[in-house]
């Protein structure tokens, strides 16, 4: 039987991650089910078990590098990969906190592994997570990882990082015994702080892979009759801001700063984590739209994830609204503009379309007995209909609106009516997208034969309903070409999308063109941010 390390090493930190994740992965509905803080939207535990799933891929990767050799990875690869993936993987208020303990514990230990860094791990690690977030409250995540830390460091000296970690286990769940007398919608509950349990849970694994023994015991309510202390407890009021925001963003220290301040006036619940260049930007707000807007601002979002609470809500009363609409968008901008009218996106990244997988998830975060799914491009026909598919073996009444572009989605969206009946409100949304024929504007990589003849390197294309129609010169005259086309069949409607690199100059050309042109057409546009596409056309 092998022994307990002396030192954390490489092998112990994989260790740690898989014994994380199956224990979370055990508790996380218990945990979600005592999430009432800062909002009472039910996924807690999912949300820190997706964090450190993505922490545990990234440790498994390093060590696939190494398969060929004959040695380990070094702790430094292992603990930095833990903290880049729950960086990058990070979900909710309560993943992206534990992203910035776990980033924390890593800076520290990266230097060594034994009792006297993995204390000063544990310290940094509680203090890095307190500056993260733009308010913080005692009675949650951060009042845990500061008591586990303070137990750490007055073990009396002990050289055994058993003792070190069972010391901070035990501190953490004295710390978390007593959150419902720190936080009064913890007290009203009668529950303990999901995040803190997620911590002592994460922690407890930490013990074990180092060879002690956690105390296990099912997540449960907290104790009857909590003396409230009045200190810094906050209530997460139901009126509370409309929709979750979280991105990752490419930015400089200066520029996250800035950032800081302007989402602390947009919204609450605002954690930022991250450094060297790379963040993990989490925040509640009515705006999603100057959420997002915000970020492009400081730097580069991508992977943004807007979530409507109006379904959280419901769920937080074990009731899950009757319907949502999820939505793929190829825009942050249109992120923003989907996510106002009531929709959970999925952004598909230029080049790296989502996978079944997130797709289920988004449904998943609808919190809705029915969802109706809009895929947004062709080529996510079948990586849709297999997302449906799964939601529909747990229970989810799925319906697939084949929307081939992202301006049909927007037409299903604006005729979308969650009073009517799901079977209605899905014939009427698919006759929306069905009437919208859509065009985009392509720059040619290439010489290369088209449907509309050969295209030279640097030509601009114009693309209708899928097939290159025209090419040209420029934006301008090939977008009138397009529209010419798309509008000698009728229309009464034209929608431009804007990608963040086109003047506004443009659109204002092309809505006098229609005007002029076109009488009785009315033209209305949106700004899409970064998306592959320098236009999208639709015209109803």
């Amino acid at each position: 039987m092998p022994q307990p390390p002396d030192a954390l090493d490489a092998v112990a930190v994989r260790t740690w991650c898989s014994l994380a994740l199956d224990a979370l992965g055990r508790e996380r509905a218990a945990i979600d089910a005592i999430n009432v803080y800062p909002v009472a939207d039910g996924d807690t535990g999912t949300n820190l078990y997706l964090t450190v799933e993505s922490a545990a891929a990234a440790v498994e990767a390093v060590f696939a590098a190494h398969e060929t050799g004959s040695t380990a990875p070094a702790r430094a690869d292992a603990v930095r990969a833990m903290a880049h993936g729950a960086l990058i993987g990070a979900r909710g208020n309560s993943g992206t906190i534990l992203a910035e303990l776990l980033r924390g514990m890593a800076a520290v230990l990266a230097e060594a592994g034994d009792a006297e860094h993995l204390r000063a791990a544990l310290t940094r690690a509680a203090a890095a997570a307190r500056l993260a977030v733009a308010h913080p409250v005692e009675g949650t995540v951060l009042t845990v990882a500061s008591a586990a830390a303070e137990a750490a460091s007055a073990d009396g000296g002990s050289d055994s990082l058993k003792d070190v970690l069972d010391a901070a286990y035990q501190g953490a769940r004295t710390a978390l015994a007593a959150t419902p007398g720190q936080l009064a919608a913890l007290g009203r509950a009668g529950v303990v702080d999901a995040g803190g349990q997620g911590l002592v849970t994460v922690l407890g694994a930490l013990l074990e892979a180092v060879g002690g023994r956690a105390t296990r015991r099912p997540v449960g309510p907290a104790p009857e009759d909590p003396h409230l202390t009045g200190d810094c407890a906050e209530a997460g009021p139901d009126d509370g801001p409309a929709f979750e925001v979280i991105y990752l963003l490419e930015a400089s220290d200066d520029a996250v700063a800035r950032l800081r301040s302007r989402l602390d006036t947009l919204g609450d619940s605002l954690v930022v984590v991250g450094g060297d260049g790379l963040w993990n930007v989490h925040v509640h707000v009515d705006d999603a739209g100057a959420a997002v807007e915000a970020g492009v601002e400081a730097g580069r979002p991508y992977r943004i994830r807007i979530t409507h609470f109006a379904a959280d809500r419901g769920a937080a009363h074990g009731d899950p609204v009757q319907r949502a609409v999820v939505a793929v968008v190829p825009g942050d901008g249109l992120s923003g503009l989907c996510a106002e009218a009531g929709a959970t996106t999925v952004l598909a990244r230029p080049g790296e379309p989502p996978a079944s997988g997130e797709l289920v998830d988004a449904i998943r975060r609808a919190n809705a007995r029915e969802v109706v799914l809009l895929p947004n491009d062709a080529q996510l026909r079948h990586t849709a209909a297999a997302a449906a598919e799964q939601a529909r073996t747990e229970g989810i009444r799925v319906a697939l609106v084949p929307t081939r572009a992202a301006v049909q989605g927007i037409a299903a969206l604006a005729v979308h009516e969650p009073g009517r009946s799901f079977d209605e409100d899905v014939v009427a949304m698919t006759s929306a997208a069905g009437a919208t024929r859509y065009a985009e504007l392509a720059v040619a990589e290439r010489q290369s034969w088209t449907m509309a003849g050969i295209c030279q390197a640097g030509d601009v294309l114009g693309l209708i309903d899928g097939d290159v129609a025209v090419i040209g010169e420029d934006y301008s005259g090939t977008a009138r070409t397009v529209l010419d086309r798309m509008l000698s069949a009728g229309g009464e409607l034209v929608t431009l999308v804007l990608g963040e690199d086109v003047p506004d100059a443009l659109a204002d050309e092309l809505g006098a063109y229609v005007r002029e042109a076109y009488l009785a057409v009315d033209t209305v546009v949106y700004r899409g941010g970064h998306q592959a596409a320098p236009l999208l056309i639709g015209v109803e």
